[in-house]
Order: structure tokens, then C-alpha cells, then sequence
């Protein structure tokens, strides 16, 4: 493909990003808008240090600007690290970690709001939905709606286990969707408490 198209290409999705104008990056540049109007219809090259000014005013690599890459690939702009607090049982709860075991880094867009951590599900009491080693991105909050899947301390707050809430009146049922298992059923006796919302499921390839 001629270098100009890829350039001009790879212009136009950094402009779309930004949401900017062809005004704007001239302005904020000091390059010429005609110049910035040729270079993203194709119709010219930028040279060396154009392409600098460019990659420092869209914070990206002058590589980016030259290189054909698949369209469907959107930089990646910052990544945050989310720490996985431990193993969470999907079948027999198993005893909970709570320290930092380590971090995942996952893209900064989309991400929701709240205080995230991650947890590796262990067992298969939640498959298919939740199968076994993947990280499950969680939300600390104390209560979740009825039906909704949260991350529980049960046993006397010592062990953690991930189960879909059921609220029947006094009675709250954590059910796993594998039929096979039981639910625990939670009672002042045999207490539970909710420390997290599940989000969302990464799964390892």
C-alpha cells in the first residue's frame, strides 16, 4: 500500500481518537492547515519532522503514523493495574487470601467506577458462566440485587466463595449455576457477607 494512504489512514483514526478538527491540529501544532488538510486526503507525505510534531500532539509513537496496521486495533492509551486479592472457591469454599497476591493490568476505558479487584475462580460450581481459572473483575459493595453473582465470605468470615444471591424473603440462598451443587443457605447460624459485585469474567486462552 502507498506509504501516503497508510500515513493518511493512520491520521485520520488518531483525529476520530481525539475528536479533534483539522483546524484543531494545525492550531495546537503550528502547522499549516492546508498541509494537515493534504496530508489526511492522502494527497502528500509528511516528512521527518512533521511526523514528530504529530506523534508528541496525539502521544503516540511516530511508528504509529507510518506503519499499516489492521484498522480494527485501537491503541491501547493507559493501562491500570487491579490487584487480585486471591483464589475464589466455585464449589467447596476454600480459604480466602486477602492479601495482594498480584496485579493484572487491564485497559483504563470502559472500565466502571468503584473500588475493583480481581478474583481466579477455582472449581466449577459456576460453569459455564464462570469456568475454572478464570478472573472474575469485582466491585467492593456490601449488597447486591436479587439474582446478582457476588463474591461471599461465609464459614465464619474465613473462606470465600462466588455464587449467585438469592433473596426469598428472610432467607438468602447463595445458588451456584452448575445444578450438581447445593445452594448455602444463610441463616443467623450460619451466617455470610458480601464483600463484592462480579462485573465481569476474563477468561485465559
Amino acid at each position: 500500500m502507498d506509504i501516503k494512504i497508510i500515513f493518511s489512514k493512520n491520521l485520520n483514526m488518531l483525529i476520530n481518537k481525539k475528536k479533534v478538527s483539522v483546524a484543531d491540529v494545525a492550531r495546537d501544532t503550528g502547522i499549516a492547515y492546508q498541509t494537515v488538510s493534504d496530508w489526511r486526503n492522502g494527497k502528500s507525505m509528511a516528512r521527518s519532522g512533521g511526523l514528530q510534531k504529530l506523534a508528541e500532539y496525539f502521544s503516540v509513537n511516530v511508528s504509529d503514523l507510518t506503519s499499516d496496521k489492521p484498522s480494527n486495533i485501537v491503541p491501547v492509551t493507559e493501562l491500570v493495574k487491579i490487584p487480585i486479592l486471591g483464589i475464589i472457591a466455585c464449589g467447596d469454599p476454600i480459604t480466602a487470601i486477602e492479601n495482594i497476591a498480584e496485579y493484572r493490568s487491564v485497559p483504563k476505558e470502559n472500565l466502571p467506577s468503584g473500588d475493583l479487584f480481581f478474583l481466579e475462580a477455582a472449581g466449577d460450581s459456576m460453569e459455564p458462566k464462570i469456568p475454572n481459572g478464570a478472573y472474575v473483575l469485582c466491585r467492593k459493595q456490601e449488597e447486591v440485587e436479587n439474582g446478582e453473582i457476588a463474591a461471599v465470605l461465609v464459614n465464619g468470615e474465613e473462606e470465600t466463595t462466588l455464587k449467585k444471591v438469592i433473596k426469598q424473603g428472610e432467607t438468602v440462598l447463595l445458588q451456584a449455576i452448575n445444578e450438581k451443587y447445593a445452594p448455602y443457605v444463610v441463616t443467623k447460624e450460619n451466617p455470610a457477607r458480601i464483600v463484592g459485585k462480579a462485573i465481569k469474567v476474563e477468561i485465559e486462552l
